[in-house]
């Protein structure tokens, strides 16, 4: 039986390792296809071994430029704006506007006011209703997210939602009118029962009348819980399903889900909302416009005490607007709000950036 000579096609010659002399389909020599590659042209204008970027692309990117650019300079032009009319009525001031606690402008040859205690209640009934406001509001975001039935979901969030939408003069008349006479018994018995505690020590205003930092706090804290509460629950939402499915795999109960998985992921999103809470408790006004009541003794850091927040003063002194001097001691105190409001919105990201790293 003869043995079948087979012939072996020939192969180029060059090293294999190197790739030179391959052939390529149809017994193309890879060299040939890497020129024919190399040779493909490129977009008029583009460099080489980059595509070019679409017109829609460049549009899009030059609009958010100039928007970043332009509320740059518009923040920087308020801020310019509000240092330019404060210096002229702090020229006048005989007393030291960070420290003092009186206001005396009607006489602007002999000015006399001062932000101190005005910057206390602010800071005061802002923070008692963000504490009041931020657990409440992680308690609704969770259950919305997991443990309320399906036809419940949509019309709870939206009476949360609504929330949002009511004036704040209407909170203020519901709270001076309806909520201070109800809340009474408990503010009177909190003043009995730990007045030895500074913050729920009697102090310069009407416990049975309600106008409080108090009072005035619950309502901000009704006020700035729906903001809380949207944004916690959009970012909870989004937390990946497959983290929620291997927690679940593990053996992990509902809540240890919402512990371990859920509430880590959406933290950064809740201290966001918060903050974005807190920005509208410090410039609220109207509604401690109403229910807080003014007074001459100095605050003492109770929650019983009256006085005034920086936004709600400078309500109550628009009389005086026509004269700019006089006006200028309220732009000052505006001034301290606006520098306020982004001290807080840089600790908000400091703590947010560390949560991530």
């Amino acid at each position: 039986m003869s043995e079948a000579h087979i012939e072996s096609a020939p192969r180029a010659s060059g090293s294999a390792s190197g790739g030179v002399g391959v052939g390529g389909p149809n017994g193309t020599p890879e060299a040939e296809l890497s020129t024919t590659k190399a040779e493909i042209p490129t977009p008029t204008g583009a460099p080489r071994g980059k595509a070019a970027a679409r017109p829609g692309d460049r549009i899009f990117k030059s609009l958010a430029t100039t928007s970043a650019i332009f509320i740059s300079i518009l923040i920087a032009a308020i801020g310019i704006f509000l240092v330019w009319r404060a210096v002229p009525a702090l020229s006048r001031n005989q007393v030291n506007f960070l420290t003092s606690r009186e206001w005396v402008t009607q006489n602007i040859n002999a000015m006399a006011f001062g932000v101190l205690d005005l910057f206390q209640v602010t800071v005061l009934v802002s923070l008692f209703a963000l504490i009041l406001a931020m657990p409440v509001a992680l308690g609704i975001a969770i259950f919305l997210t997991e443990y309320s039935p399906n036809w419940l979901k949509r019309p709870l969030a939206y009476v949360i939602d609504l929330l949002a939408a009511v004036p704040s003069i209407v909170y203020g008349l519901w709270g001076l009118l309806v909520f201070a006479p109800a809340i009474k018994p408990l503010a009177v018995w909190l003043n009995e029962k730990l007045g030895w505690f500074p913050l729920f020590a009697t102090g310069s205003g009407s416990i049975t009348g309600g106008g409080t930092i108090f009072t005035a706090g619950i309502v901000l804290a009704v006020m700035i819980l729906p903001v809380i509460t949207a944004v916690t629950r959009e970012v909870f939402v989004q937390t990946p399903t497959s983290h929620i499915e291997a927690a679940l795999a593990l053996g992990a109960t509902r809540w240890e889900v919402v512990r371990t998985t859920i509430i880590p992921f959406g933290k950064s999103g809740y201290i966001s909302g918060s903050m974005l809470g807190l920005g509208r408790a410090l410039g609220e006004t109207m509604a401690l416009y109403l229910i807080l009541r003014t007074t001459s003794q100095p605050f003492g850091w109770s929650l019983f005490d009256g006085g005034a927040t920086i936004a709600s003063k400078i309500a109550l002194g628009y009389a005086e607007f026509n004269n700019n001097i006089q006006a200028g001691a309220y732009i000052a105190a505006g001034l301290v709000l606006f520098v306020l409001t982004f001290v807080v919105n840089a600790a908000a990201r400091a703590v947010i950036a560390g949560k991530k790293d």
